[in-house]
């Protein structure tokens, strides 16, 4: 039998690499840099759009939840999808669905328009953030793998520099719909460089036989999709939740159990069947438990953290929105620094993944230690964290990723991209919720008046003194959800380099070929 293009392109993929994978690489980053954006760049609208479009906050919750649920969701179908009916095919189908989400962000009139096109753009970005990475593990040689992954993971850190500082720009000069409407040039640049360039790989059946029309070879796990997709949505809602209206509230509690109990049902069925989206065998693998673990508590210190980052920026060193942007951007530029010019790719490669990701979660939670305890004393203390978080971020987020795509087969790479994706979704979820709880828990612990929020505080002061006193507290209560965040970053760092440390020594494959053969 004469191979078929996508298996020509697989075989060529991980022997010599494609020729033009370097430029390749720069579309399938432009592309996801445009979903990444969207994740932060809304934030900064939420004045404008609550005048404008009359929105109450329960809108304005939902205009923002409605992306990451669907998105966060739908990962690990993407992912199968990709694997099964085309890389290419869902990369194309990604980047319509978000700019034709965008066109209708865009030009929304009322909020129920505008929370269904968030729903539509989380389809969009739930292909992209999948493909994207799959298509990386394709194109480039085993050996190039680490500098690949290291720039694609660069994106990410620049996409939540630049969002907030591109919807801050474009509010200061257009209409809150231009922060939407920015993305449908991006996108159709990226959808006619795709088409041109990437070219179309698609899974093997899992026994190792080429690639055919769907039918063929393993079915499509359509019960799997749907309790992963209803599993993950429950779970994410449930953690988006928790904050707003209580942890013990019956609506967490109940889209909580829902989680627990569709995901078991998810796990079990995945394990009975004989082509499963997801393979519970990878759980075995302590190379993958490893990297999964260490990924979920990295994302829960660092999302959180950084997201109590601009709270303390604005409230405490009394930042306006679009300097708060300015001033994290060092973060970014330490991790594009770093990952483009392919240092810690050579770092990596010496030192290894465990003594990377050690490394690397050692220099996050120095940071994010630093950014607590002296960042009351200016930004100078804030400027030495963020610069600790970014080579941090630079040295063990590539190597982490690397570690779950390298024990995953090739021809389950949208797979594994869906699972480090709903990782991170997750992680960076719960750390939101876990860590702004503390904080809120040790405000209203020292406030001296009653109040739910810094706001809210601050307008029931009676004397300057009582505002100093609040303004402490709520300092008081960043330093301590900071700390926290340092060590599950620290906690995550050391439980992924000790399990990883443990695999290589006993022996089990690390290279994504030899699992095919399993």
């Amino acid at each position: 039998m004469s191979p078929t293009p996508a298996s020509q392109g697989h075989s060529r993929g991980h022997s010599q690499g494609h020729p033009q994978r370097w430029l390749i690489l720069a579309v399938i980053c432009l592309a996801q840099l445009t979903v990444l954006l969207d994740n932060t760049v809304l934030n900064v609208a939420i004045p404008s759009l609550t005048s404008e479009l009359h929105a109450a906050t329960s809108d304005i919750q939902w205009m923002i939840n409605a992306y990451s649920l669907v998105q966060s969701g739908l990962l690990l179908t993407a992912g199968s999808a990709a694997d099964r009916y085309g890389r290419k095919k869902m990369l194309v189908t990604g980047l319509a669905l978000f700019g034709t989400g965008s066109l209708v962000a865009g030009l929304a009139d009322s909020t129920g328009q505008l929370i269904a096109a968030r729903a539509g753009m989380g389809v969009g970005g739930a292909l992209l953030l999948t493909t994207t990475l799959a298509v990386v593990m394709q194109i480039f040689t085993p050996d190039e793998h680490p500098k690949a992954i290291g720039i694609w993971s660069a994106v990410s850190a620049l996409g939540f520099a630049a969002g907030p500082l591109i919807g801050g720009f474009m509010l200061n000069h257009f209409w809150w719909g231009a922060i939407f409407l920015i993305n449908l040039p991006v996108a159709a640049l990226a959808l006619i460089a795709v088409l041109a360039l990437v070219p179309e790989s698609k899974a093997a059946s899992s026994r190792g036989a080429p690639p055919g029309p769907p039918g063929q070879g393993d079915r499509p796990d359509l019960v799997g999709a749907l309790l992963s997709t209803i599993g993950m949505a429950s779970l994410v809602f449930a953690i988006i939740s928790g904050p707003a209206h209580g942890w013990t509230s019956a609506r967490v509690l109940v889209t909580a159990a829902v989680a627990v109990l569709v995901l078991g049902a998810f796990a079990y069925y995945e394990s009975r069947i004989p082509h499963p989206m997801l393979d519970m065998h990878f759980f075995r693998d302590r190379r993958f438990t490893g990297a999964v673990s260490g990924a979920v508590l990295i994302a829960f210190g660092m999302g959180g953290s950084l997201f109590l980052l601009t709270q303390h920026l604005q409230f405490v060193l009394g930042y306006g929105p679009l300097e708060a942007g300015l001033r994290t951007a060092p973060l970014a530029l330490s991790v594009v620094v770093l990952n483009f010019s392919g240092l810690t790719a050579k770092w990596t490669a010496k030192l290894g993944a465990p003594v990377s990701i050690t490394l690397g979660m050692v220099l996050m939670s120095g940071g994010l230690a630093s950014i607590a305890t002296l960042s009351g004393r200016g930004y100078a203390g804030t400027l030495l964290g963020l610069v600790l978080i970014g080579g941090g971020m630079a040295v063990a987020g590539p190597a982490m990723a690397h570690a779950i795509m390298g024990t995953i087969p090739p021809v389950k790479a949208g797979v594994g991209a869906g699972v480090n994706g709903t990782l991170a979704e997750f992680g960076n979820g719960l750390g939101v919720a876990v860590l702004g709880a503390v904080l809120n828990a040790r405000f209203a612990a020292l406030v001296p008046v009653a109040a739910s929020s810094l706001p809210a505080a601050l307008a029931a002061a009676h004397s300057a003194q009582e505002r100093r006193q609040i303004t402490h507290a709520f300092s008081s209560g960043l330093e301590t959800s900071q700390l926290v965040g340092a060590a599950a970053v620290l906690l995550g760092g050391l439980l992924a380099a000790a399990l990883l440390h443990r695999a290589e020594r006993a022996g089990e494959n690390t290279d994504a070929e030899m699992a095919v053969a399993r």
